[in-house]
């Protein structure tokens, strides 16, 4: 099996998570987090829509790590998303940081949206 060096040339990827923190560019983020080709921080939670929507022109979707399992997402948080553009992903948080770290490796426009583990 021939295994490739993967290259981040327009994001960060998520390197670690463990329960209450993630780990993106040697930076630990506690509880919930919010990453994209600009950076990462700290999330408020589902109150914080506006901070997306302040991306809306960098990305077409997010990926919504919704904790340790699979949950549904706020509706009005999936409807405010929707009504400006934005497609909504859920997952669990663990498998939107995997799929995250793809994503941006192929060079796509996306943010992932954790809620801690």
């Amino acid at each position: 099996m021939q295994l490739s060096e993967v290259f981040y040339s327009e994001a960060q990827p998520i390197e670690g998570y463990g329960p209450g923190f993630f780990r993106i560019g040697g930076q630990v983020i506690e509880g919930s987090a919010i990453i994209h080709a600009e950076g990462a921080r700290s999330w408020a939670g589902y109150g914080d829509v506006e901070t997306i929507l302040g991306m809306k022109d960098k990305i077409d979707f997010i990926l919504m790590g919704t904790g340790e399992t699979m949950a549904p997402v706020e509706a009005a948080f999936r409807e405010a998303l929707e009504e400006a553009g934005i497609g909504v992903e859920p997952m669990a948080s663990p498998t939107a940081c995997r799929t995250y770290n793809v994503l941006v490796s192929e060079g796509r426009r996306v943010a992932a949206v954790l809620l801690a583990v």
